[in-house]
């Protein structure tokens, strides 16, 4: 009897402790400091963008408070959430350098990418188009021979450019910029002919500006980019209670919602590859 009590109390004293080492890396993190930092493109509507406020907002931050709410459950405490803006060229640097906990913005899955951090399921799927300004003559003409086309620096978006006029040998020159305002304000200058990116940022940056029907967007993509959220590596818990969000998500269905309210009524329809996204994504529990 007494050897069973002995067994009983040792389970109870060491019970909280082995609860305590149960979490481990951004989750550990999180716990000890009480806040999540949550890294995001300043102007890459309606992905993530300031609002007229000046906050971050946007479909995939709306996806990521739903993260944090999942993370204060499954650490048993309230968090202060830290919006720290990130650029295109130093998004994962930030990561690997712990100055952001999670990359919530329009940033393509690659499998290069994939040494560098790791990603979640799938958030959407667009790929790279054009955009002109409606009064510019040569904007409906088929070839971009002769023309400069902007386009932000280390991002997916320049390098299938950059791809696409080498292999159909066209005389365009790309022109690299650090963010989309800079690229937009370029092309309202028009120092460049055409900006080039995910045709959802391009249809993102047109709702936003005071004027839509200033700008025209190809309706073809000339690449596929299928969108996540970014962690630190080897980090399977964090990556998991994500994934366990937008599993759910997709699921319930509850995306839709954030699918309208950032996009759906801007379009008239969603395209098939969304739907056929939600269906492969959502993993069974």
């Amino acid at each position: 009897m007494r050897g069973k009590l002995t067994i009983i109390l040792l389970i109870v004293f060491f019970a909280s402790p082995i609860a305590a080492q149960e979490l481990t890396g951004t989750l550990q993190q999180i716990k000890k400091s009480g806040q999540i930092r949550i890294g995001y493109r300043v102007s890459e509507p309606p992905m993530s963008f300031l609002d007229k406020d000046g906050k971050p907002t946007g479909y995939s931050i709306d996806i990521c408070k739903s993260i944090v709410t999942e993370v204060e459950n499954k650490i048993g405490a309230d968090v202060k959430v830290e919006y720290v803006p990130v650029t295109a060229d130093g998004r994962f640097k930030a990561l690997g350098d712990n100055k952001i906990d999670i990359l919530c913005g329009s940033t393509t899955k690659t499998l290069s990418r994939s040494e560098l951090v790791d990603f979640t399921q799938l958030t959407f799927v667009t790929g790279a188009s054009l955009m002109t300004l409606k009064d510019n003559k040569d904007h409906d003409s088929g070839g971009l021979d002769g023309k400069k086309i902007g386009v932000v620096k280390a991002t997916t978006t320049a390098f299938e450019l950059k791809k696409l006029i080498r292999e159909t040998s066209t005389d365009a020159e790309v022109v690299l910029f650090n963010s989309a305002k800079e690229s937009i304000d370029a092309l309202r200058k028009k120092k460049i002919d055409a900006f080039s990116s995910d045709q959802i940022v391009l249809i993102g940056i047109a709702i936003k500006d005071h004027d839509p029907m200033n700008f025209v967007i190809k309706s073809e993509v000339f690449s596929f980019e299928p969108f996540a959220l970014a962690v630190r590596r080897n980090d399977a818990d964090f990556r998991l209670v994500a994934d366990r969000v937008i599993s759910d998500l997709y699921r319930s269905k509850k995306i839709l919602e954030i699918y309208d309210k950032w996009i759906g009524k801007f379009t008239q329809q969603r395209p098939p590859i969304f739907d056929a996204m939600i269906r492969l994504n959502a993993t069974p529990e």
